[in-house]
């Protein structure tokens, strides 16, 4: 199926959950998929329901569907439990509405120890708490938790290397902090999840899992929680980062960055930390919109926080959150062509 002959809108359905967080899409086999924060939802093309996977506790983020393996991945939290995991859906299995993914052998997870003791290593309370729950002066680099997944290769690598998977950070907004103004991802060979995935008993979970590959930095400034949706983009060789922005006065505060994928990462020294620490550093594109005053390239294309699927040839679906008039959570994605132009670099098709 090309790009120009697919639907310019699907709508998801509407249902009783928080908002839409995130969308993949398989479009060999013409699914789109759906994270509505505690259940996973499977529509065809033209939006038509084929099941899904709900009775989920925590919070189901930013998804993406993997080509090589047909499973869509996402990143799953339950702070209150200090437990951070990805999600790998076996997205066949999904044939009716209403599924458990507990009790009909739908989802395993991944224990991911580094979120884990980066969100519960507690700073020395630099920050103050201003009201906003969003606002707090613990967790090492502001880490919430994760959200944003994705695939492609390896940052500076040939465009045809082995996908990796990379799941970014949530960030707590904050600021009155100086340590909290980079994005954060970890890169996972997702091969290796099969020795250590499980099935989630939520009640008490479980700590199978392994450590990241790699670590990677990249200086944005601070935003509010982190990238809420992270996208490989094979046309550009991008990583798009939908954020919510932050609100630094320093910073241009985007909702969207884009990370040069085709440049190899640099080990310096990161700023803002009460004691210096060196880690690889990722670029932002030199294109759209520049802050002198930060260094910081951007976009302001407002759109793609709740879901961003790159389809190739310059061409996404992008989600619309909505709420209908009963209350209920639902999104509309459309069709958008990249055109480069600042200061929003995409249109609706």
């Amino acid at each position: 199926m090309s790009v120009t002959s697919l639907p310019h809108n699907i709508y998801s359905g509407a249902f009783k959950t928080p908002h839409c967080q995130g969308i993949a899409i398989d479009t060999e086999r013409k699914y789109i998929y759906f994270s509505y924060t505690t259940m996973l939802v499977k529509t065809d093309l033209s939006g038509n329901l084929i099941g899904s996977c709900g009775g989920l506790t925590g919070h189901l983020g930013c998804i993406d569907f993997n080509d090589d393996d047909g499973k869509v991945y996402g990143s799953l939290e339950y702070k209150a439990k200090k437990a951070f995991y990805c999600a790998v859906f076996d997205v066949d299995k999904i044939d009716r509405p209403g599924m458990s993914a507990e009790e009909d052998g739908i989802m395993k997870t991944v224990y991911l120890p580094d979120v884990v003791e980066d969100f519960c290593e507690v700073t020395d309370g630099s920050g103050v708490f201003d009201g906003d729950t969003a606002d707090t002066p613990d967790h090492r680099y502001g880490c919430s938790g994760i959200d944003g997944t994705a695939f492609g290769p390896v940052f500076g690598e040939a465009p045809n290397s082995p996908k990796m998977l990379m799941i970014a950070y949530g960030i707590y907004r904050n600021n009155s902090r100086t340590d909290n103004d980079y994005q954060i991802i970890v890169q996972y060979d997702w091969r290796r999840f099969k020795d250590c995935e499980k099935p989630l008993n939520q009640d008490a979970p479980h700590k199978s899992g392994l450590r990241a590959d790699e670590k990677y930095f990249v200086f944005t400034g601070n935003t509010t929680y982190g990238v809420q949706n992270l996208e490989y983009d094979e046309y550009s060789r991008r990583w798009l980062m939908c954020v919510y922005p932050g609100k630094k006065k320093t910073f241009p505060n985007f909702p969207l960055y884009m990370i040069d994928g085709a440049k190899a990462p640099v080990r310096t020294a990161i700023w803002g930390q009460k004691t210096p620490e060196v880690h690889p550093v990722l670029s932002l594109a030199e294109d759209g919109i520049y802050d002198g005053k930060s260094g910081v390239w951007g976009w302001e294309w407002p759109h793609g926080s709740t879901g961003i699927a790159s389809l190739g040839d310059g061409y996404f679906y992008i989600g619309y959150h909505g709420t209908t008039p009963e209350g209920l959570s639902d999104s509309n994605v459309k069709l958008c062509r990249w055109t480069g132009q600042p200061p929003l670099g995409f249109e609706e098709v």
